[in-house]
């Protein structure tokens, strides 16, 4: 009867333990596994050099949601990136919202600056693209152009 007790402590242990590591693994990996709260809405930039999928979104410097997709859009003979951007719910982004990839300290991750605007009365849905965007600059190219002189 002792032996199926110790055996019994040992798995119950096991069991929490494998538990523990399985919720630190979600956690620490940033894994969302109920990724339906809040809305999606879409911007399309000319370059978004250094941008990830997981990415903030910010407000006003406060986190309000993360890029879920990040695609390639070709229209008119160009192509885009097209980012989609999941929001919290509640947020209110009218149409005249704009949208900034910028970078936290000198070399730091990028993420989306969003400004959501207001002087319009019209509020985007869910599904819906921020036509006003900021594309990322390229600082490698700009050192590059004036290290080669090709600033003026």
């Amino acid at each position: 009867m002792k032996k199926y007790g110790n055996e019994l402590s040992v798995g119950v242990f096991v069991f929490l333990g494998l538990l523990a590591v399985a919720y630190l693994t979600l956690k620490l990996g940033d894994v969302e596994l109920f990724e339906d709260k809040g809305y999606v809405l879409s911007a399309k930039f000319n370059s978004i050099t250094g941008l990830r999928k997981g990415a903030e979104v910010q407000v006003a410097g406060v986190s309000v949601g993360k890029v879920v997709d990040i695609g390639l859009d070709y229209k008119n003979h160009v192509y885009r990136a097209d980012v989609k951007m999941r929001l919290q719910d509640g947020l209110q982004v009218y149409d005249d919202a704009t949208v900034a990839i910028k970078t936290s300290g000198i070399i730091g991750d990028k993420y989306i600056d969003l400004e959501t605007g207001g002087a319009s009365d019209t509020l985007l849905a869910a599904g819906d693209e921020i036509e006003d965007t900021i594309s990322t600059i390229d600082i490698e190219s700009l050192i590059s152009k004036y290290v080669f002189g090709g600033v003026e």
